[in-house]
């Protein structure tokens, strides 16, 4: 299906709703592919990726998690070394601690970063792979970006060689969430009393949130695979990517103490009990991990998918938005290679990260790279 058949079936299914024609022009994604079902109405505004990327540095190795500071500067994850690494103005890579017990190993490793400013303290946050299990510690960051000494915010998190999940963030609730893996014991992901196969919240010493769904558990959802991308929209609404088998991967909006299925329904299941993703993709065109929501568009990282997919979910609840011809389009297909995270950016850019050094992928020169993609403002009517 090329643009110009996505434009007219948006036409179609949203009479009157049309591309302003003083618009600027996006470059041309490639051919939408995901299925769903249904048509929503389209927001009024959302970005596209338009002009040429830059890469901010390189030389990362096996990156996972980009936070953002908000005094400004730039942390990235190493998985398997545990280090943590400054990205300088200048583009230099700065090595600022390394996380103490962080066991690598298949998926497993350093994963997440979120950082909170409580008012008293700034303070990191890691979600790693340890000897016997997932954890999440945080740690006191000085004002040198010196670390302090870990302090244990959740442990006993089931480990595995693979689906550890591993994403972390704080809300805008100020609640800290966490994307949880099925640890390649799917049937975890259905028991209400493990902590795997979920998505987590909890307050920021690891406690259960007094209107968490269920009384005394960090559960916010279940039935989760291998989610590994939060991101919340402008009115607050989380939305997760998800990893799937064999056959669908997922992007959900999440509800407290909903079901998302797994392993009993991959992907669109029809099934009572269960709700359904918004979007649904082949596993070899996504493999979805970073999620990040600027200005109206989600963008998601694609890792065996190798492309970025751009997203606008409407207003409504189920179903596939033909609203714009940039909507689910897929952009720097094998441009660079495994893409595994994405994050608001400076300046209304998106920052991604490249992923090629973990092992699957085929790394480059000067691989693994932090990518800045500008974007431009489109508004419907």
């Amino acid at each position: 299906m090329t643009r110009r058949t996505v434009t007219a079936l948006a036409t179609a299914a949203l009479a009157g709703l049309a591309l302003s024609a003083c618009a600027p022009a996006a470059p041309a994604p490639s051919t939408p592919s995901p299925t769903a079902t249904g048509s929503v109405a389209a927001p009024v505004g959302y970005t596209t990726p338009s002009g040429d990327p830059t890469v901010i540095a390189n030389g990362l190795d096996a990156p996972w998690s980009i936070v953002r500071l908000s005094t400004g500067e730039t942390l990235v994850s190493e998985r398997d070394s545990g280090d943590i690494v400054q990205i300088t103005d200048a583009g230099k890579v700065r090595t600022i601690g390394t996380v103490p017990g962080v066991v690598s190993g298949g998926e497993g490793g350093l994963l997440g970063l979120a950082e909170l400013d409580d008012g008293s303290m700034r303070w990191l946050y890691a979600y790693f792979t340890a000897n016997n299990d997932n954890r999440i510690v945080r740690m006191p960051l000085g004002d040198e970006l010196g670390l302090g000494t870990p302090q244990v915010v959740l442990k006993g998190i089931a480990k595995s060689s693979t689906h550890n999940g591993g994403r972390i963030a704080f809300g805008p609730d100020g609640m800290l969430y966490a994307t949880v893996g099925d640890a390649g014991q799917s049937a975890r992901a259905q028991d209400r009393g493990s902590l795997n196969g979920k998505i987590l919240r909890m307050t920021p010493t690891g406690g259960a949130p007094d209107d968490n769904p269920f009384d005394g558990s960090l559960v916010y959802s279940l039935g989760h695979r291998n989610p590994q991308g939060l991101a919340w929209d402008a009115t607050g609404q989380l939305y997760a990517a998800e990893f799937g088998q064999n056959t669908w991967d997922e992007f959900n909006r999440i509800q407290p103490g909903k079901n998302y299925g797994w392993p009993i329904v991959e992907g669109a299941g029809d099934k009572k009990g269960y709700v359904d993703p918004l979007v649904q993709w082949k596993t070899d065109e996504a493999s979805p991990s970073g999620l990040a929501y600027v200005g109206g568009t989600f963008y998601l990282a694609a890792l065996k998918g190798q492309r970025l997919w751009a997203i606008t979910p409407g207003d409504l609840g189920r179903g596939w938005p033909q609203a714009t011809s940039a909507t689910g389009a897929a952009f720097f297909e094998g441009q660079y290679g495994r893409i595994r995270d994405a994050v608001p950016g400076p300046d209304g850019t998106l920052w991604i990260l490249t992923n090629n050094t973990d092992g699957r992928g085929d790394p480059k020169q000067n691989d693994d790279k932090l990518i800045q993609v500008p974007l431009t403002a489109l508004v419907e009517g």
